[in-house]
């Protein structure tokens, strides 16, 4: 388990450079998705986890010691990131005991002391730091995507991937499932995963319904097409603001953060990290919990 320490090396290195070294050594499913949010001061003498190899910084580059970054700059937004407890070794959650259908959760059903950060859609706005400020802060983030925005968009999102995102799958056309037809279903459940594993290496094992609107077809599609679990949300985040799906209005163990690819997305990030924290969780990586 890495040191907090280790969190912010060499933060004037951006993904892009990092992508370009890493591409020898990890293929598309590859996700360095095992690092934890901490925040820390730079330590040169121990080298991140992954790529094996970080371009060096040239003095012109590292920031000043007593220098402040810009509000809204993606240094900015690392320096926010509040310092999180180790998370815990990760215990997978048992599945049910059923061959034809997938569960349906709002909330992974464990008691550890984690939450989830997931992102939908990804057609109507890509921030373009969103990719350094995860690599940087070591978000670990599940992206459910819309078959036709990943194909059209597929560079931004493999650099997610490289950076500890994990693609799953949220239909082709994003409409609304809950009463159409086995057949529709399938067609689109499946044919989002075809395309997903076709452009990111990796089948999709989790599914999200658009709008979370689903019925007893909708989990049979799912499970049919690879799915181990179909998940809802407890919270969500807009404009930097987190709203509580539930009466505790606090994050709970095992609670799942929805999110979108729109504008605000780095403030949405923040605020997700930062609610989390209050509630003395650590971020986790949904993938982690359920194989």
């Amino acid at each position: 388990m890495l040191s907090a320490p280790v969190r912010r090396i060499l933060a004037a290195v951006t993904l892009p450079a990092i992508l370009a070294l890493s591409s020898c050594t990890a293929g598309p499913g590859q996700a360095a998705h095992a690092r934890q949010v901490a925040a820390g001061q730079p330590n040169p003498s121990t080298p991140p986890s992954t790529p094996s190899t970080v371009p060096s910084a040239t003095p012109s580059t590292l920031p000043s010691a007593t220098a402040k970054p810009a509000p809204g700059s993606l240094e900015w937004y690392v320096s926010q990131v509040p310092t999180f407890p180790e998370a815990p070794p990760p215990q997978p959650v048992p599945l049910p005991p059923t061959t034809d259908t997938a569960p349906f959760w709002h909330r992974l059903p464990t008691e550890q002391k984690v939450a989830f950060i997931t992102i939908d859609d990804g057609g109507l706005a890509r921030p373009p730091a969103v990719a350094d400020f995860i690599w940087r802060a070591h978000i670990p983030v599940t992206l459910f995507l819309n078959s036709p925005a990943a194909e059209e968009h597929a560079d931004y999102f493999r650099q997610i991937q490289v950076a500890g995102g994990v693609v799953e799958s949220h239909t082709i056309n994003h409409n609304s499932l809950a009463g159409r037809s086995y057949d529709y279903q399938k067609q689109e459940i499946c044919g989002a995963a075809d395309k997903l594993e076709t452009l990111f290496g990796k089948r999709a094992t989790l599914f999200r319904p658009p709008f979370g609107n689903h019925d007893a077809t909708t989990l049979k599609a799912a499970h049919d097409c690879g799915a181990k679990a179909v998940f809802h949300w407890s919270e969500t985040v807009h404009e930097g603001k987190v709203r509580y799906q539930t009466p505790e209005k606090v994050v709970q163990p095992g609670d799942v953060l929805l999110m979108h690819f729109r504008p605000a997305l780095m403030d949405d990030l923040l605020a997700a990290l930062k609610a989390i924290h209050r509630a003395g969780l650590t971020p986790a990586l949904l993938e982690d919990y359920v194989r």
